[in-house]
């Protein structure tokens, strides 16, 4: 959900090497803000020997392929990330660059090589984006499941207290003092009643303590588009850890499997129990999924879905936060 409207132009998706060097170039000279719409422009102008193969336009963020070229004809890619409007009211940028080395050395997502004030460089990964059908594809949801699980065992420095009800009401406030320019979005947006959803939020929040579930590091936004595959590798890649933060196991789970329904929002398309359990089989033992107790299937079937309907409404609350402006 975090990432919708994707959609490649060029050959942003295929080829390249990374290397750091190339990085510096983007990075040095870059303004304190480059609009995402100028992007091309600017990077094209750094050099004669920087080409903008490729384009990848996401509703939260731009992402680019820039390959550069040494004088001796040797070429090497990066990815260049720019943030979108209004992603800071949603998005904890500090407790996402505090992530990402460690998961990068733990074998997860793009090298970092730099910074700037609205975006990032990284390392190009030569491999494709998952589509929602991929992802429920038994040998596929298996690769995920077994990389979940060691996601999840990755140690981030910090508080490890989970975020996810604290993101939620810090949500549901701002969304409260929305404005819409749009005068019939503006009439339907007063219809609704952020007393009755907070109230919502809270019973589930009880709810869900009740289950003691397993406090990680979670992903919290593993849709198709922050899944990559080397098919001839038959490598996947996790990506884009922007909603990173320690979160509840089967928040992530139940978050992961929302996404199955696609852009459409097609819920139809949600795992029915035997494929929730063949994922679960191989997250909770990876090498011997066979082995399984059907009494912790049961277990995290419960604890899945009932964060499923936390995931539903974090996703609605920052889809009106990034569609409106905050009143002042």
């Amino acid at each position: 959900m975090g990432s919708e409207g994707r959609s490649w132009s060029g050959s942003a998706a295929v080829g390249g090497e990374a290397e750091g060097k190339p990085a510096m170039a983007v990075v040095a000279p870059a303004p304190g803000d480059v609009p995402a719409s100028d992007a091309s422009r600017y990077l094209q102008g750094i050099g004669e020997r920087v080409v903008i193969s490729g384009q990848l336009e996401l509703f939260d963020r731009e992402v680019l392929k820039v390959t550069a070229e040494d004088g001796e004809g040797n070429k090497s890619s990066v990815t260049v990330r720019l943030y979108g409007p209004n992603t800071d009211l949603v998005i904890d940028r500090k407790r996402e660059l505090q992530a990402i080395p460690h998961l990068s050395a733990a074998g997860f997502g793009a090298q970092l090589l730099g910074t700037f004030e609205n975006g990032m460089v990284q390392s190009f990964i030569n491999a494709r984006t998952l589509t929602a059908p991929d992802m429920k594809e038994p040998k596929i949801a298996a690769e995920i499941a077994k990389q979940l699980n060691r996601f999840h065992r990755v140690e981030i420095p910090g508080s490890k207290e989970p975020q996810l009800w604290d993101d939620i009401f810090k949500f549901l406030k701002k969304a409260s003092i929305l404005e819409f320019e749009d005068k019939e979005t503006q009439k339907r947006y007063e219809e609704i009643s952020f007393r009755e959803i907070q109230d919502e939020v809270k019973e589930l929040k009880d709810l869900s303590d009740l289950l003691h579930a397993p406090v990680v590091f979670s992903h919290n936004d593993l849709l198709s588009g922050n899944l990559m595959l080397n098919d001839f590798e038959e490598k996947l890649y996790f990506i884009d850890f922007e909603y990173g933060s320690y979160s509840y196991r089967g928040y992530d789970i139940a978050n992961h499997f929302n996404e199955y329904a696609g852009y459409d929002c097609d819920y139809s398309l949600y795992p029915d129990k035997d494929s929730q359990y063949h994922f679960f089989r191989n997250y909770l033992q990876p090498d011997r999924p066979s082995e399984v107790q059907m009494r912790d299937l049961d277990a995290l079937f419960v604890e899945t879905n009932t964060y499923r309907l936390a995931s539903h409404i974090y996703w609605a609350l920052w889809a009106l936060i990034q569609e409106a402006r905050i009143a002042r």
